[in-house]
């Protein structure tokens, strides 16, 4: 299996960084924290290129809220700045991990996404006998981060981008418990392993 190295220079570099400002403003333009960052926005660029550059970044803390959707759901949200280094990221590995998807992957895709999922469904649900509707309870809340780390070093090798990837898993908020356990874990293993994440490789 493939490894990939040096690509902290591609995610860190001033027009990677400026792209993902481009990404990072959909549906937030307006929003005073994103109006003041871009107000000196090269200044403000250039302080994240040289905390990556040093490895002095720090993630700073989510904003958690809930909101009712059909039931209670609870949404954590990114600093600004915080997702434009997300972006930036998702903008080199991406391509490398897209290529382990399988075909019918359709969440936050480009030319991909809902409708286009709904059409595949039919197709099977006509060309079917039996059809699982099923969904993993709590999915991102159950992610173990030690396992999710261990499958990014499985395709990633360059030691600054992996530095960079546990930074944003390790400041990442802790979701609501999910009670699992599984064969050789003792008693409070569910408890004390650090769990959730929504790690964007997606395409927006």
């Amino acid at each position: 299996m493939k490894r990939h190295k040096n690509l902290y220079p591609q995610i860190i570099s001033f027009d990677n960084l400026l792209l993902a400002v481009k990404k990072s403003l959909k549906g937030k333009k307006y929003k005073h924290n994103v109006l003041k960052f871009n107000y000196n926005l090269e200044s403000e660029l250039l302080k994240l290129k040289t905390e990556l550059e040093t490895k002095t970044y720090e993630p700073r803390k989510y904003k958690t809220f809930t909101i009712i959707d059909r039931k209670p759901r609870i949404i954590s949200a990114d600093p600004y700045r915080d997702r434009i280094i997300h972006h930036a990221l998702c903008n080199i590995i991406i391509p490398i991990f897209k290529k382990t998807f399988i075909h019918d992957t359709y969440a936050n895709l480009i030319n991909f996404g809902t409708h286009k999922a709904l059409r595949r469904f039919t197709k099977f649900s006509r060309s079917s006998r039996y059809i699982l509707q099923c969904d993993i309870v709590k999915y991102f809340s159950s992610i173990d981060h030690q396992i999710l780390k261990e499958i990014v070093r499985s395709k990633i090798k360059c030691q600054d981008t992996l530095w960079l990837i546990d930074k944003i898993i390790d400041g990442s908020n802790q979701k609501i418990p999910v009670l699992t356990h599984f064969p050789g874990d003792e008693l409070l293993t569910s408890i004390n392993w650090r769990t959730g994440e929504k790690v964007y490789l997606w395409e927006t």
